[in-house]
């Protein structure tokens, strides 16, 4: 994660921010709607709606044939490509896409596994979302591999240190890290954790799903081999994507039909893409480049705009976070705010199951999810089982006033 110096907040008000997203006009039982679901999925401006709208009207055809409509398509991939390899600071050969995170991490969890030997280890945590959870164990059941967990300190809400480094070994190939927890928002420094991985002689892979809607984020410094995330966090389409470094790719056994595309990037993508998901996932950085108070490169403005939304929600997260714990009943769990951490909490309300919270917030206009949110251990470790947890997120969008209506819509519940 790269974080840039500013004196002052790069960003546009929020109040202006608002005006962009036609879904803070809807209203549930008289009620504003305030949309603290982020976590689980951002509501989408009207600039990423429009440029899919207009790739899907004026320019939808498959790729590499000689007709305009296929050359302009190939050029907005192209440019998709050059758009997250700022979003990166990496280079587009570097940038994939695929259906989400989940599938991408499958697709590449099995390419890596066909070069290793059975016996050969993965590295996983207990904080991390079962995506990064799944595949590797699936990999290890085909090839024979061993997948180690490293625990979760149920008193920090932390991955143990130590532990994780008892957990590397001659045998190591992989270490798959969550960069920030989707449920406890909790922020790992995954920095630290690929450069142990190298130390070890072994590759890394981030899971920045959670932590890429607040946080600029940088594979350079942080020295990842491989790093996924979902547009569909930071206001865009369904869409997932993949930073591996090509060098890399082009060593993989990738599953694949001969005759598809065999360099770098393309190798990775099986079958035809969602074009307009993916001129709509760079339409997402686009408009968040756009939010930028003053000019320069797109890097240079993604980063002060990621700046200035990471203070706002450090902002919001205290706020609610001391709302919350003034209530009688409520229970937080996760790092508390001033520590590394994302703008996402997780609570539970005496003598009411995460459910009911949320749909009777819900009647008041406020949307938060409930469960374990596919962090399933996590859950499990902190004896919330299958209910899980009510999880409420502050957005680019959310404001003061709607944290003091969440405070307010959970103190009426006791």
């Amino acid at each position: 994660m790269s974080r840039t110096t500013a004196t002052s907040d790069g960003a546009r008000p929020v109040e202006e921010i608002r005006a962009d997203f036609p879904a803070l006009e809807r209203r549930e039982q008289g009620h504003a709607v305030a949309y603290f679901d982020g976590p689980g999925g951002s509501q989408v401006p009207r600039a990423v709606v429009e440029a899919m709208t207009d790739y899907l009207y004026n320019h939808n055809a498959n790729t590499h044939w000689s007709y305009p409509t296929s050359v302009e398509t190939d050029a907005l991939l192209a440019e998709a490509r050059a758009v997250y390899a700022d979003f990166f600071n990496a280079t587009p050969a570097d940038v994939s896409f695929g259906n989400n995170t989940t599938t991408i991490a499958f697709h590449l969890a099995r390419a890596l596994a066909r070069g290793w030997q059975p016996g050969d280890e993965i590295v996983v945590t207990e904080l991390d979302h079962h995506a990064n959870i799944a595949p590797r164990r699936a990999a290890a059941q085909d090839r024979g591999l061993v997948v180690r967990s490293v625990p979760l300190d149920v008193a920090t809400f932390r991955t143990d240190w130590n532990e994780l480094a008892a957990a590397l070994g001659p045998r190591t190939r992989l270490v798959a890290i969550g960069a920030a927890s989707n449920a406890l928002g909790t922020v790992t420094d995954v920095a630290r954790a690929c450069a142990m991985a190298r130390e070890a002689g072994a590759l890394s892979f981030v899971d920045a799903v959670h932590l890429a809607p607040h946080a600029v984020l940088d594979v350079r410094a942080i020295g990842c081999d491989f790093l996924a995330c979902s547009s569909y966090k930071f206001y865009g389409p369904h869409v997932g994507v993949l930073f591996a470094r090509s060098r890399l790719v082009q060593s993989l056994d990738v599953p694949k039909l001969d005759p598809a595309p065999n360099e770098a990037p393309e190798r990775l993508e099986t079958g035809t893409q969602n074009h307009e998901g993916i001129v709509g996932a760079a339409a997402a950085v686009e408009w968040l480049a756009s939010l930028a108070t003053s000019s320069g490169t797109r890097r240079e403005r993604l980063g002060r705009v990621m700046d200035a939304l990471h203070a706002r929600g450090d902002a919001l997260v205290a706020s609610l976070w001391n709302g919350l714990a003034a209530i009688d009943g409520v229970t937080l769990f996760g790092p508390p705010p001033g520590t590394p951490r994302t703008p996402t909490v997780a609570f539970t309300v005496r003598g009411h199951t995460t459910e009911d919270v949320a749909r009777r917030l819900a009647s008041d206009g406020l949307f938060v999810s409930n469960g374990h949110f596919y962090a399933q251990t996590v859950a499990e470790r902190l004896g919330r089982g299958e209910e899980g947890f009510v999880r409420a997120g502050a957005a680019c969008y959310t404001t003061t006033d709607e944290v003091d209506r969440l405070i307010e819509g959970v103190a009426r519940l006791r």
